[in-house]
């Protein structure tokens, strides 16, 4: 399918709705999903794609209510659209293309270059469309995308960090690219009493007297070396390639494009998550350790007023899916404020994690600290 190039910019999202559904007839019923006050209705013509997501997100509730937020999911090739998408700038230390984006006059289509998935975000629609069953993996944030649109538009404040309850407290991990936060979090969870919140999005506003968290459905994304290391995971890769891996060198293991799901409930147990409620959070972690430091690891509280250099670690922009109540959307390059994070992480305990990576150890300090 080719759309004619000077309808690209007037296009309306009802047009380009109509462009990705391609005739196909739904499955029914919708799968639902209910997180709290908030619940998604996914529609697909696929019943196999429904199945899997089902499967994915079942530890939520799948509850038919009348006002769910209606995402259509389109299993199919690639769409050649012949549209000239603009590119969205990556973050610092990210290369390569990623996402691309056409601005409609109600809406926006988003292209994931490196697999041809469309998405169409506005007020009115949510469909994405392409090789889903391949790339179910990308349909599942565009799911998230509309539950974080959600939180942020009742004034949650995103941040790119882990989340899990420690016994009786909330942490938060946060850390420079590749440092570690998911690895981190995952050692954590074998506390018997701990529970998985969120892998790489936690979502803080204040309350009352203190700072709540809460996470997203989405369940922790590994790379081989945190499988390899982590005695719970290791049936996630066969053994052949696991050995074939180990023999690498830690960098060469470490920088690998490769990505892992963790079922939680799978591998801790049942009732071992909770990704939609909200709790108080009583510290944040950031890691600020390197692979070539010869210093044993250390954990010591900071002032994060103080030491604003290490937000970096923990603001994320709200990216191009993100809109508004109103319907605008973020802009590409929209600087990131500070103020509202200091606001928030003033009130919470902030920890900074400095010498060489070594989860076993800063795992003993937290459950001392915190277990």
């Amino acid at each position: 399918m080719t759309l004619p190039a000077d309808d690209h910019r007037q296009m309306m999202s009802k047009t380009a709705a109509e462009l990705l559904l391609q005739g196909q007839t739904l499955c029914e019923p919708p799968l639902y999903l209910n997180l709290g006050e908030f619940s998604v209705a996914i529609k697909s013509n696929s019943q196999r794609l429904l199945t899997r997501l089902a499967s994915y997100f079942s530890h939520l509730p799948q509850q038919a209510v009348d006002d769910a937020l209606p995402i259509v999911a389109i299993d199919s090739e690639v769409l050649q659209t012949g549209i000239q998408f603009t590119d969205w700038k990556r973050e610092p230390g990210k290369t390569g293309r990623k996402d691309a984006y056409l601005e409609l006059p109600d809406g926006r289509l988003i292209l994931k270059v490196r697999t041809g998935m469309l998405f169409l975000q506005s007020r009115d629609h949510c469909v994405a469309a392409g090789p889903c069953l391949t790339y179910d993996n990308q349909l599942v944030n565009f799911i998230n995308s509309q539950i974080m649109n959600w939180l942020q538009n009742r004034d949650w404040l995103i941040c790119h960090a882990a989340g899990l309850m420690l016994g009786d407290s909330a942490l938060a991990v946060a850390g420079f690219s590749g440092g570690g936060k998911s690895t981190l979090m995952l050692h954590l969870m074998e506390h018997p009493q701990s529970r998985f919140l969120t892998n790489d999005r936690l979502f803080l506003r204040e309350s009352d007297e203190v700072v709540e968290a809460v996470g997203i459905p989405k369940l922790p994304r590994i790379n081989p070396g945190t499988v390899v290391n982590n005695p719970r995971l290791q049936t996630l890769i066969d053994e052949p390639r696991r050995s074939e891996l180990l023999r690498m060198p830690k960098q060469a293991l470490w920088e690998l494009e490769e990505k892992f799901d963790v079922d939680v409930e799978h591998f801790y147990g049942q009732g071992r998550i909770d990704t939609s409620t909200a709790v108080a959070l009583a510290g944040l972690i950031i890691l600020n350790w390197h692979r070539d430091s010869e210093q044993p690891v250390t954990m010591s509280q900071v002032s994060i007023s103080r030491r604003a250099e290490l937000l970096k670690a923990v603001m994320k922009s709200s990216g191009p899916f993100y809109q508004d109540l109103s319907g605008r959307f973020l802009q590409d390059e929209a600087p990131l404020p500070t103020d509202p994070y200091l606001a928030l992480l003033d009130r919470i305990c902030v920890y900074e994690v400095c010498g060489r990576l070594d989860f076993e150890a800063l795992t003993e300090i937290c459950f001392a600290e915190w277990g």
